[in-house]
């Protein structure tokens, strides 16, 4: 489930809510009670682990033999 971030129009109170796409967005703050409004926030970015998805995936092998070295005499 997605993570809303909010504030509160009156007490200017920040904070998150766990919902489901398809829920309507919160109107009230939890604590004054105040109209709040949803925030657009940047959201969860790729996480890259382990020793490197280029190293692994998509390294050209043919690079290895001809970084510097030519055939030419």
């Amino acid at each position: 489930m997605p993570t809303y971030e909010y504030k509160c129009l009156d007490c200017g109170n920040f904070f998150e809510e766990f919902q489901r796409i398809t829920e309507d967005p919160l109107t009230t703050c939890p604590k004054c009670s105040g109209n709040v409004k949803r925030l657009i926030s940047a959201g969860a970015g790729p996480i890259f682990k382990g020793s490197g998805f280029y190293h692994t995936d998509y390294k050209n092998n043919s690079s290895k033999t001809s970084s510097g070295k030519s055939g030419n005499k």
